[in-house]
């Protein structure tokens, strides 16, 4: 069912595209500007620039995959090729994810306090090199997804028709494929995943205890407030929750092109481009500059918004 919808799937994922790729380029164009007037970055900018960046080159390598599927429907290409492509989207992916993670375990170091001095120190030394882990993050991603070339094979129509099948598929149809499998979404996937929720428990905690001190203090002059932070709150949260509906689909997918043997990689893909553009959305807004220029940019541009009347159409002489 779904290989007769491959061309509806790769029209929807090509809107979709243009959104995370328009999101993702405001968001470097914006960071390079502040880098241009600041003469460097926060921590924060740092790895919200980097994951704009894997958002936005996942994205085209993944259209560009789906479209060369399309273009060589009997599969003329190199099988190589394809493969390559696709070990760059495998790569790609765990380099968002953790990079993700990365950006709620910063936000979590800022706004939480542990009586733990060890663990504190160690929280410092990551966010103090964060640049350095950005740039180990995908290094890391394409070493873990190199044995797929060892242990994945390519996909087999198995009597089926040819047009329903993706061209340079690899599969993981053998217990050793299988095990790695499993290995690479608990390692793309799990493991991020799991970071990340630690991290929104630590802040959804701080949370709730600043807000009891602000219900129980009653000098008016010194309440407790939390300003710019209650953004960076509804952001990481709102990070937390798409990756756990992102994280819950992808799970089914892989789930039916291994255990299942269907043929569903362009829905992993489809479903990526959905989770990046609503991402890098979300990054925008816990960006108070960004979400004020590009709201202010929409006014701008719709003369409507902007005198909060419709426009009486031109008069006829």
């Amino acid at each position: 069912m779904l290989g007769k919808n491959k061309l509806t799937v790769l029209i929807i994922t090509g809107l979709l595209a243009v959104t995370t790729l328009f999101f993702n380029l405001y968001i470097l164009l914006m960071s390079l500007a502040n880098y241009k007037q600041k003469k460097k970055w926060a921590p924060c900018e740092t790895i919200i620039t980097a994951l704009s960046v894997g958002n936005g080159v996942h994205q085209l390598v993944c259209y560009c995959w789906m479209i060369m599927d399309q273009m060589d429907k009997e599969c003329l290409i190199s099988h190589i090729f394809y493969t390559v492509i696709l070990l760059l989207i495998f790569s790609l992916k765990f380099t968002i994810m953790w990079t993700t993670a990365f950006l709620t375990f910063y936000y979590s170091t800022k706004l939480v306090t542990t009586p733990n001095q060890c663990y504190t120190n160690i929280q410092t030394a990551i966010v103090k090199h964060a640049a350095m882990v950005v740039g180990l993050i995908p290094l890391l991603g394409l070493a873990t997804c190199m044995p797929m070339l060892a242990v994945f094979h390519e996909h087999s129509s198995n009597g089926t028709s040819s047009i329903n099948q993706d061209c340079g598929m690899i599969t993981p149809d053998t217990d050793s494929g299988r095990a790695y499998d499993a290995l690479y979404l608990i390692a793309a996937d799990v493991l991020p995943g799991l970071l990340m929720i630690k991290c929104c428990m630590s802040i959804s905690v701080h949370l709730a205890i600043h807000l009891q001190h602000m219900k129980a203090s009653t000098n008016g002059g010194h309440v407790p407030k939390l300003g710019t932070q209650m953004r960076v709150i509804r952001m990481t949260l709102a990070l937390v929750v798409i990756f756990l509906c992102f994280l819950v689909v992808d799970l089914y997918v892989n789930y039916q092109i291994s255990v299942k043997h269907e043929n569903a990689i362009v829905l992993t893909f489809f479903v990526t481009s959905i989770y990046t553009a609503l991402s890098a959305l979300v990054l925008i807004y816990g960006k108070k500059t960004f979400w004020k220029v590009l709201i202010a940019s929409c006014i701008k541009e719709l003369p409507c918004l902007a005198s909060g009347e419709v426009p009486a159409p031109p008069a006829h002489h």
